[in-house]
């Protein structure tokens, strides 16, 4: 894939017209990363808008003790830098980066980005959206770490990322959700039983979604 396909197949672009388009291709480029590659650690600086174009991202802080604390994973298709100001031409990392598949990003000069496309009001309405995108995200992390209960972060994740939790070790998801394997295996056996989830080989499906929202909206 040319880059000139890699930025149309990003929805971001969709719009993008072929004068655009030409002008862009000149400030950007694509980077392949490994599997457990870091992309950026927390507090560092980046000249570079960055989009997710293949692959999956883990976004993650560490605490005082050295613990990792997960926040969210970012999808491809997905921009991937915090922004927090237009007029600065360098982006905080909040958060550190970590791959967990083989993937692939374009990076754009975000000053160019800003000057040829920010300010003449070009993509604004795509970029707020993303910024939305980030927005619900923590979110969701806020509920999940200072509202939700362990039944409800479970509910949660089978909820909106089914396809994730049933690709990981039971282990892997506990960690993901800071609660114990036993009592993952409680609340699932709990589902179950409820007729809100089916279990086979280890692989999950929803038998009631209305249910399952329902455990976790506290309706």
């Amino acid at each position: 894939m040319n880059i000139s396909e890699t930025i149309r197949n990003i929805d971001f672009f969709n719009n993008i017209t072929e004068d655009q388009l030409t002008v862009l291709k000149e400030i950007c480029n694509v980077q392949s990363y490994s599997k457990d590659s870091i992309l950026y650690y927390e507090n560092e600086n980046s000249n570079s808008l960055l989009f997710l174009v293949e692959g999956l991202l883990k976004i993650y802080k560490i605490d005082k003790y050295d613990n990792e604390i997960f926040l969210y994973h970012i999808y491809k298709n997905s921009m991937i830098s915090e922004i927090t100001s237009f007029e600065q031409h360098e982006i905080f990392c909040f958060s550190n980066a970590e791959f967990t598949k083989d993937s692939k990003i374009l990076s754009i000069n975000f000053e160019q980005f800003n000057e040829h496309f920010l300010s003449k009001n070009i993509f604004v309405k795509e970029f707020m959206n993303e910024l939305l995108k980030k927005t619900h995200h923590l979110q969701c992390v806020l509920n999940r770490e200072l509202v939700f209960d362990a039944t409800a972060k479970v509910a949660f994740m089978l909820h909106h990322d089914l396809e994730m939790f049933n690709s990981l070790k039971r282990q892997e998801v506990s960690f993901l959700l800071h609660i114990q394997p036993e009592t993952l295996s409680r609340v699932l056996n709990r589902l179950k039983r409820n007729n809100i989830i089916e279990i086979s080989s280890s692989t999950v499906s929803i038998l009631n979604k209305d249910a399952l929202t329902a455990t976790f909206m506290g309706v």
